[in-house]
């Protein structure tokens, strides 16, 4: 969680300082914050054979050549998801090339789970355009420097671009699969419930309007797809076309194409993926030609040829794409003697939490290292898992902590045996497999696993379906890394047996129970008519099991998320061997950090000491007050900032003006153009350049006396979460030290609008209360110089019109008020003055009424209602462009006729005239000054 310190003021900077250590062809567009460089992004489709695929192409500054960066989506996504991990690639140097795969977003064509002769090939067909661009650095003619990463979906795609483009220089695969079949059909048993999430989710309609099961249609001049099972003009079928164009035929055993029973329930998949599912969906069981094709179609099938660097990224709380397909992934990547680094996250699949901003920055640490080549990248330890330490008690979230290993220790390293107590025992599959236990419910738990670690257990066995078996309390505390595993003898009166093992974490009390992730592990015993000795092995967690806890194995017959044998039969079950814990002692949880007042207390000495001698030394060099200008509430002359790593960018350039008492002021500008960098040096929180700011007549440095005459919200504000609002805000004024009737806090907090939630804590507020509050902050003490940063973020419209009166009213009163917005309409309404900016430079400055003059579309007043059929003879007069009929009168835009001779024909026709003047929103105005500077 990122903590943004308060915005504080000279005279309760030590009291701030406490505080702060607690709360803390193409289209382009521009996407930046203020003080990073501008990132453009090109919106292009790419004609592919058989499919039209939506690409984005994200770059930032600088003429020299860069590596390039090819992000997937996951399944049933498209490229927008991407977008913001590509924008901060970009702006971290890369070329960054975002696409939706074939049957998502706008990409046309079909879902072919990834099918090399398509969706793979599409991956070496963007290659081909990045080893074009002149941006793109290239190790060799038509071979750029390129890495791949994505989740799921686009994880696996990442995976078998490397093994099929040998361009491919490092991946970074997220919560992926390495053999698909595999995930859908663990050990022989059909995992239902997530097969009919996927072939649902990619059977809807298509964006485009295609039906289920509709082709849409090919451009003129280019080869169409062809229909399954028909090989593409001038090619024999028995060359070896499969149903979808593959190299590989997939037949059923009569020997003909696999074929679906309902092709208008297809959606946009390949009618052979269609035909799989319905017959493993009715079956309720995979069949060799099923895993074929999907084995044909993962990672696993190529992993020989994947020996480039590879970050993987793998969930716990993941019942879809477990531990195990890393594993696989890890040590098949590292037998080709490539470098290789694990990460379990908290989260995955099932829900919890992702670790969104680490996992990009390690993947930005990895392409840095290995496409960069920069040899001080910090690409981390070879294993991290992330860990539970507790609850956050102001926002009720998980904390999370990472233990590392110098080396992955897989899922077996150093087990521990115990013994489990338990007679042999029966127990029946239910007729229809019906009630089945429970687990993980896909869609349903919403992060449920990642409870578990917390002692919050959801999973249900039904008495009689299951049996059970107990070690005794633990002497020490245990934790579980790995997988563990176990032998039974199962025997099935069917002859057949589908269980589902899972490994409980059993409170003292017996009754408590937290199944670690939610995860099971499903087995299919053959041929167990007079009894089978199996081996088990059981999901793979990170769990810790308490001392005096025991560990339940549980062998169910059912499962929710899978599909059990619809014929009753009766098992029974008893233990073969000692359970065997992996344990991995190598990996090492980070230490705790320590209590706030151990550190926090010298900590704000320190801050406070240094920060009061800077702020002496400061004042001593800044420049005397000018008393010409003191009743100037804000003087910007020639203020200038660079990036910071960049010595021909700049977040603000050569920016000058004035702002008089009285105005309310608003700053414009695209993203990018260097707004709120301009706030923050007013503000005193970052050093300009060059150039100078005046504020009174006094030169503002960090620190600075008069900027107790400034309130403002920039960013937002910092509170303490567990004090309510009200609390807050007078915490706040009383560390400035002035006297509490000076506070008007009555005033800023009706301008706040949050009634009876002034009493409740902060942590249980909004966006918008949170939003609020600020304001009402930031007018504490009624500040002859308001600064407002995007106040309306949040707010409703009703809040909305209440803050633009309150800017006015605020104003009217002989004090000043600037405001950020992009809400253009608010600002006409509440400004008085506008200043405009773009990429850091002024474009206009002046009356909102000065800047939105001008325009070749008019507003006629008039007396009366004017008829709809004279209506139509002002717009067919000649030079006139269209007329309408609007609450004010009548608009009429100019195409070449002159005001006085459209006044003239309006005589002519009788129109009512009471007056003509331009009109102009703006919006326009703004749209016109920000293309003009482009």
């Amino acid at each position: 969680m990122q903590i943004r310190l308060p915005r504080a003021r000279d005279r309760w900077l030590a009291g701030a300082a406490a505080l702060a250590v607690l709360a803390g062809a193409g289209t382009w567009t521009a996407v930046a914050d203020d003080t990073a460089p501008a990132v453009h992004r090109e919106d292009r489709v790419h004609s592919m054979p058989g499919a039209k695929i939506d690409t984005s192409y994200f770059t930032s500054g600088g003429d020299g050549r860069r590596p390039a960066v090819l992000l997937g989506h996951g399944f049933g996504g498209s490229k927008d998801d991407v977008r913001a991990q590509a924008e901060r690639l970009a702006r971290d140097g890369y070329a960054v090339l975002t696409w939706s795969a074939r049957g998502f977003g706008r990409s046309t064509g079909q879902i072919g789970m990834n099918d090399p002769d398509h969706e793979v090939k599409d991956v070496s067909r963007l290659i081909d355009w990045l080893a074009k661009r002149p941006e793109v650095e290239l190790d060799a003619d038509g071979d750029p420097r390129v890495g791949m990463s994505g989740s799921s979906y686009g994880g696996a795609v990442s995976l078998l671009g490397a093994a099929y483009d040998p361009r491919v220089d490092a991946i970074a695969p997220q919560i992926t699969y390495w053999n698909l079949a595999d995930a859908l059909f663990p050990d022989g048993v059909f995992k239902k419930l997530w097969a009919g999430i996927f072939f649902t989710t990619g059977s809807t309609a298509a964006a485009d309007g295609t039906a289920p099961g509709g082709r849409p249609p090919a451009d003129p001049g280019e080869p169409a797809e062809p229909p399954a099972g028909e090989a593409p003009a001038g090619q024999d079928r028995a060359a070896g076309q499969d149903a979808a164009g593959s190299g590989t035929r997939t037949t059923t055993a009569s020997g003909r194409t696999a074929v679906p029973v309902n092709p208008d329930g297809c959606g946009r998949f390949q009618p052979v993926l269609c035909a799989m599912y319905e017959r493993v969906a009715v079956a309720g069981k995979a069949d060799a030609l099923a895993r074929k094709l999907l084995e044909s179609r993962s990672p696993s099938a190529v992993g020989d040829r994947i020996k480039v660097p590879a970050l993987i990224v793998q969930g716990q709380s993941d019942s879809l794409f477990p531990l195990t397909h890393a594993d696989a992934m890890a040590k098949t990547i590292k037998a080709n003697g490539a470098p290789v680094a694990v990460d379990w996250i908290a989260g995955g699949h099932d829900g919890g939490d992702r670790e969104t901003d680490r996992v990009e920055a390690r993947i930005a640490d990895w392409f840095d290292r290995y496409l960069k080549e920069d040899k001080g990248a910090d690409t981390g330890p070879a294993f991290r898992v992330s860990r539970t330490g507790g609850v956050d008690s102001t926002d009720g979230q998980a904390l999370l902590r990472g233990a590392t290993a110098p080396a992955y220790p897989g899922l077996t390293d150093s087990a521990r045996q115990f013994t489990l107590t338990g007679r042999e025992q029966r127990f029946s599959n239910p007729a229809g497999g019906t009630p089945p236990a429970i687990s993980a419910v896909p869609g349903l738990t919403g992060g449920a696993g990642a409870l578990s670690s917390l002692g919050v257990g959801l999973s249900l066995d039904f008495p009689g379906q299951f049996a059970s078996f107990e070690s005794a309390p633990l002497g020490a505390s245990t934790r579980i890394t790995g997988s563990p595993s176990i032998r039974v003898k199962v025997a099935s009166d069917s002859g057949e047996a589908v269980l589902f093992g899972k490994v409980y974490d059993v409170g003292p009390d017996g009754r408590q129970q937290v199944l670690p992730a939610q995860l099971v592990a499903p087995v299919l015993v053959e041929d167990a008519k007079a009894g089978k000795e199996v081996e088990l092995t059981l999901p793979a967690v990170d769990h810790e099991v308490d001392a005096g806890h025991r560990l339940r194995l549980a062998l169910s017959a059912t499962d929710l998320g899978y599909a059990s044998p619809a014929a009753p039969a009766t098992y029974t079950v008893s233990l073969a061997g000692r359970l065997s814990v992996p344990t991995a002692p190598a990996v090492r949880t980070e230490a705790a950090g320590l209590p706030w007042w151990v550190w926090g207390l010298p900590a704000a000495g320190a801050l406070v000491a240094v920060a009061l001698l800077l702020t002496a030394h400061r004042r001593t060099v800044a420049p005397a007050p000018d008393p010409e200008r003191a009743d100037v509430p804000l003087e910007i002359t020639g203020l200038t900032k660079r990036y910071a790593k960049s010595a021909d960018r700049y977040a603000v350039q050569d920016l000058s003006f004035r702002v008089e008492k009285g105005q309310v002021l608003g700053l414009l500008g695209p993203n990018g153009a260097g707004k709120t960098t301009t706030l923050r040096m007013l503000m005193g929180l970052i050093r300009p350049d060059d150039g100078e700011i005046r504020v009174f007549g006094h030169a503002i440095r960090p620190g600075a006396p008069v900027l107790s005459r400034v309130g403002a919200f920039v960013e937002g504000a910092g509170f303490l979460p567990h004090l309510s609002g009200r609390d807050n805000l007078e915490l706040y004024w009383r560390a400035t030290g002035r006297p509490a009737a000076d506070a008007h806090i009555e005033e800023a907090l009706e301008i706040a609008g949050l009634g009876d939630a002034l009493a409740r804590a902060v942590r249980t507020y909004s966006q918008g209360m949170r939003q609020r509050l600020a304001i009402a902050q930031a007018m504490l003490g009624m500040p002859d110089l308001l600064i407002l940063d995007e106040p309306t973020n949040g707010l409703d419209p009703p809040q909305i019109r209440e803050m633009r009166d309150v800017m006015i009213r605020y104003a009217a009163g002989g004090r000043t008020v600037i405001v950020s917005s992009h809400l253009l309409s608010e600002v006409e309404q509440s400004c008085t003055h506008l200043v405009v900016m773009d990429r850091g430079r002024l474009v206009q400055a002046g009356p909102v009424a000065e800047i939105t003059g001008g325009s070749d579309t008019l507003l006629v007043t008039t007396a009366g209602d004017v008829p709809d059929a004279v209506v139509e003879k002002i717009a067919a007069l000649p030079g006139i462009g269209s007329a309408a009929r609007t609450d004010d009168g009548l608009l009429v835009r100019l195409d070449g006729a002159t005001a006085t001779a459209m006044i003239t024909e309006l005589v002519r026709l009788d129109v009512p005239l009471t007056g003509v003047g331009p009109h102009r929103r703006l919006e326009d105005a703004f749209l016109t000054l920000i293309g003009g500077s482009a």
